[in-house]
């Protein structure tokens, strides 16, 4: 089975198992942070099953309709989770700002700080294996998903503070105020997972360092030809594409021309992963150094 489709699966389980432990400790307590948390592991559930269909559809091989792959499908996914993200805290910042309007008192919330310590170290253990996955796959959607759990991780272990404390004071206005902080925080998140998702569905070019490292790897050849321009990247779900218009001598072969095109190729494989290269072959119209 792919890596990445089992990796999702494990984080449907463990966030389906948190959801329902949420739910059943928040409405007993009457705690608006351990719901507002029950609501933010239900926006990960979401986004873990999003990521498990994306990564098996973005897995297909290209087909006839789809000639470049299906790997847009994750940034897509990606895209989709991030308004999940923050369609949630909103809702939490409401519901919180009613219930500093109209407080009341928090029962047993020694158990749940004890529930959100748990969630913590499950979530913790689940998106650093996600991330692992994420990062060897180059896989957008497992990255989306490891982003989700790795906030529930700080967002749990904050509202169990909160719980602990107002175990300790009495004080049950923190309850709401620590609310509004995990909204406010999965909304930063959001943000910055929106950007990173969106940005390939408009083709945005490849980052500064990865365009540095194609750079420095066609010009690691430049004795073979006169010149190169026109050099265009993109990415697709986890594959890179790079075109790159090269400049020959008017004397060159097509066979010659072709044995250093492989070689340009097999230097940008070696250079970045999932890399697929188009190559434009142009003669020199003018007296270079390389055509004497």
């Amino acid at each position: 089975m792919d890596r990445k489709v089992s990796i999702a699966r494990i984080s449907i389980i463990s966030n389906s198992s948190l959801i329902v432990l949420k739910l059943i400790v928040g409405v007993l307590t009457g705690s608006v942070s351990i719901i507002s948390e029950a609501i933010h592991s239900g926006m990960d559930l979401a986004a873990a099953i999003i990521a498990f269909f994306s990564v098996k559809i973005s897995s297909t091989p290209a087909d006839e309709e789809h000639p470049y792959g299906h790997g847009k499908i994750e940034n897509i996914s990606g895209v989709i989770e991030a308004l999940l993200i923050f369609i949630a805290s909103i809702w939490i910042i409401y519901e919180s700002t009613l219930k500093i309007m109209h407080p009341s008192p928090i029962e047993a919330a020694g158990m749940g700080f004890l529930v959100m310590i748990v969630s913590s170290v499950v979530n913790f253990f689940v998106s650093k294996k996600l991330y692992k996955v994420a990062e060897e796959e180059d896989s957008i959607a497992l990255k989306a998903d490891a982003l989700h759990l790795k906030a529930d991780v700080y967002t749990a272990l904050g509202v169990g503070i909160g719980l602990l404390l107002i175990w300790i004071t009495k004080i049950y206005f923190l309850d709401p105020v620590f609310a509004i902080m995990v909204a406010i925080f999965i909304l930063k998140e959001a943000a910055h997972l929106l950007k990173e998702a969106f940005n390939p569905l408009l083709d945005v070019r490849l980052e500064d360092a990865e365009m540095d490292i194609i750079k420095a790897a066609i010009n690691k050849h430049e004795n073979l030809f006169c010149d190169f321009h026109n050099l265009r990247t993109r990415k697709s779900g986890n594959v890179r594409y790079i075109d790159i218009h090269i400049v020959f001598p008017a004397d060159t072969s097509i066979r010659e021309v072709n044995d250093i095109c492989d070689v340009l190729e097999k230097e940008l494989e070696n250079s970045l992963r999932n890399v697929e290269v188009m190559i434009h072959a142009e003669a020199c119209e003018k007296k270079c150094d390389s055509c004497k």
